[in-house]
């Protein structure tokens, strides 16, 4: 099976992108279009769940809306000043849990056991964890 990384790697990335440019004080380089990596996440949970196609639209749909709400987040966040990098990850979860929440209700069993062993259950642990200090 080959290695694939769950949307929240995508997240993180984002996440890290958009941290990177404004903690340090400098402007990111280029910024990623966002809605052409939620086109390519819907794609790869497509082929990796093999999602039949109303599933991939209802995707395509909750990234499109979660993505740019947590990256408005930060912004406010950012435009507040805020440098604890703890209040962005705790965005960061709120939104990760959202989308897992969504899909959980569009997912087959099947599939979102699958879901969950492309690494998607590592995270929720590991946001639970940060949920529990």
């Amino acid at each position: 099976m080959k290695p694939y990384f769950p949307h929240i790697c995508v997240f993180v990335l984002l996440s890290s992108i958009f941290f990177s440019g404004k903690l340090s004080g400098q402007e990111p380089k280029k910024q990623p279009d966002i809605y052409q990596q939620i086109e390519e996440e819907a794609d790869r949970l497509q082929r990796v769940l093999d999602l039949e196609d109303w599933q991939v639209f209802y995707v395509d749909s909750i990234l499109k809306h979660n993505f740019p709400a947590m990256r408005e987040e930060f912004e406010q966040l950012s435009k507040q000043k805020v440098s604890n990098s703890s209040l962005y990850m705790s965005v960061q979860d709120k939104w990760l849990e959202k989308t897992d929440s969504a899909y959980m209700k569009i997912f087959t069993k099947e599939q979102w056991a699958a879901y969950l062993k492309s690494g998607a259950a590592k995270q929720q642990k590991a946001r639970a964890k940060r949920r529990g200090k």
